[in-house]
């Protein structure tokens, strides 16, 4: 699915991600919040405010999560593999009530504004590649 070219894309944009790991996640999950308010439901017990310190750490979890899956890129199912238990098992997040699509685009728009020319059309379509590769991976377990 991931192309020699896709991989690269995505480690040199992810480079520039992680001095700013906790920012680009509170921030993609607070646009989440803000642009589909239904995704609330799933965290009840935070603190949803801008700036919380809920959203922030949650927010640097995704991203430290997402971080594992590009050193892992060619076995994301090994990578995610707890983290798929976690939502699946523990959690139990419906499938289509996971809003990973959902996160996915707000931190595409969140990459896109942080990284400018750095993030690509290329570099997006990789990333929109990688993070629907991410959703399957962390949906294999309700099969």
């Amino acid at each position: 699915m991931l192309t020699a070219d896709d991989k690269k894309l995505i480690h040199q944009a992810w480079e520039k991600v992680l001095s700013h790991q906790e920012d680009i996640g509170a921030e993609a999950l607070e646009r989440m919040f803000v642009t589909y308010p239904q995704t609330k439901t799933y965290f009840p017990h935070f603190d949803l405010h801008h700036g919380s310190d809920q959203i922030r750490g949650h927010g640097k979890k995704v991203v430290s999560a997402l971080g594992n899956a590009i050193k892992s890129i060619d076995n994301l199912s090994q990578a995610l593999s707890e983290l798929s238990n976690l939502h699946a098992y523990n959690l139990r997040v419906d499938p289509p009530c996971f809003p990973l699509q959902l996160l996915s685009q707000c931190f595409q728009v969140v990459l896109a504004a942080h990284l400018g020319k750095d993030y690509s059309p290329e570099a997006h379509a990789a990333f929109d590649k990688f993070m629907s590769a991410v959703a399957a991976v962390l949906a294999e377990k309700y099969r």
